[in-house]
């Protein structure tokens, strides 16, 4: 089953409350908060998402879904677990070493969170393949990372497809995420190729119905 969630990134802060109930009523299924703080990527996110976050909790019973492009990912997994979200992915490319991956990995789990490792979408994907047994799920970047708005990359669609296969002969019960230029178009091609969680948000965001958006993304 194809599940939705809905970034928040380019939701302007003003009528940001009657977004997040419409986008519940629409059904979707996940709040996708991206937190980038400056320095892992240029944009800097930090107090909006933070905003949004708390204006979810408030409003929402929906499951948070947090992805953080950031270099001090200690410091804000423990923010974002103090705020009760649903699930925390970290990107891999900003751990030290796969010491330091496995301990985060673990921490978020002994911490009643649902953990991911995401990957940029220059990234190889054999590099998260020694970490798919430890996750809930895998997120690919199907744009690069710390922009809104792009237009999806055709060559992460082998990234997933790989995976996927990757996924299957080990029998593992991984989620794949795309992220990243998904619209009602692209959104057949990444699960296609094993994709069961579209993050998605211009298109979602942007569009006039939000409910028959997300519906075109499932389809």
């Amino acid at each position: 089953m194809v599940e939705i969630a809905t970034s928040l990134l380019s939701a302007k802060e003003e009528n940001i409350i009657q977004k997040i109930y419409d986008l519940e009523v629409a059904k979707t299924d996940y709040f996708h908060i991206d937190v980038m703080d400056g320095k892992f990527v240029e944009n800097d996110t930090t107090e909006r998402m933070r905003k949004y976050t708390e204006y979810i909790k408030n409003v929402s019973t929906l499951p948070i879904d947090v992805h953080l492009m950031v270099e001090d990912i200690q410091s804000y997994i423990d923010s974002y677990l103090a705020m009760g979200v649903h699930s925390i992915t970290f990107q891999l490319e900003a751990c030290k070493n796969e010491t330091e991956a496995i301990k985060l990995i673990k921490y978020i789990k002994e911490n009643g969170c649902k953990v991911g490792i995401a990957v940029n979408a220059n990234t190889p994907i054999e590099k998260v393949y020694e970490y798919v047994s430890h996750v809930h799920k895998i997120l690919v970047m199907t744009v690069e990372a710390g922009k809104g708005g792009q237009k999806l990359i055709p060559e992460t669609l082998d990234k997933i497809r790989e995976l996927n296969k990757f996924i299957y002969e080990n029998n593992y019960e991984t989620d794949i995420q795309a992220d990243g230029g998904i619209n009602n178009e692209t959104a057949q091609k990444v699960i296609a190729v094993g994709a069961n969680i579209l993050v998605s948000g211009n298109y979602i965001i942007n569009s006039d119905n939000y409910k028959q958006a997300i519906e075109s993304l499932k389809e």
